[in-house]
């Protein structure tokens, strides 16, 4: 099992991107003292891979890796705002972000792309994406920063069904610890990531642990 010690990979939710909020959870991941990879989510970008499918009839497994190249899209849009965040495609480049004192934002195609195991389905969205690569570098937690809320403890079958997270999650997340920030854990984010606490309401069916 990971220690506390090990990074950890936060997915910053796409709907974010026009909230006042995203400023300021940028600014609580940047008091994390510890190796952080944000997992951009797809956002306004990868809404615009589904809008057009319909009209241009590309099959989903075009339609995933066009919504992998979204959260590129996203990944460089943030990176751009932040000189504190630096795009990386691979552990290595992720690792050495991190040696520089860098937040790693994940860039992820090129992962994606060679790895057999990632199911090209619109169910396999930038949350089940995330617990991969969680998985991958041996993460000490994944938390999910999303525009909703969820109750301390909640069932990770229940945020599935009602679509808080995608259906492939349980499938890409393992043993990770799964935390879920939504609005209301934002006040008490950036004093958590100080302390190296991720920041959410922990989700159960899955193991938790005591970090310092």
């Amino acid at each position: 099992m990971p220690s506390s010690s090990a990074p950890l990979v936060v997915k910053l939710g796409g709907s974010l991107h026009a909230s006042p909020e995203l400023a300021d959870w940028l600014a609580a991941l940047k008091r994390y003292p510890r190796p952080l990879t944000i997992v951009p989510g797809g956002g306004p970008f990868a809404d615009a891979v589904r809008a057009a499918q319909p009209a241009l009839g590309y099959d989903d497994e075009t339609a995933h890796a066009m919504a992998v190249l979204a959260m590129e899209q996203y990944a460089l849009a943030l990176a751009n705002r932040d000189d504190s965040l630096e795009v990386a495609g691979s552990r290595d480049a992720i690792a050495a972000a991190q040696a520089r004192g860098r937040i790693a934002l994940w860039r992820p195609s090129a992962m994606v792309a060679a790895a057999d195991d990632i199911a090209p389905s619109w169910n396999v969205t930038s949350d089940s994406l995330a617990a991969w690569l969680a998985k991958k570098m041996g993460a000490c937690a994944l938390t999910l920063i999303k525009s909703v809320d969820v109750g301390e403890g909640a069932l990770l079958s229940e945020i599935v069904r009602k679509g808080v997270v995608d259906s492939a999650l349980p499938d890409y997340l393992d043993e990770t610890p799964l935390f879920l920030a939504g609005p209301s854990s934002l006040p008490r984010a950036a004093a958590l990531l100080a302390n190296g606490v991720p920041p959410g309401a922990a989700i159960t069916n899955f193991p938790t642990r005591k970090f310092a």
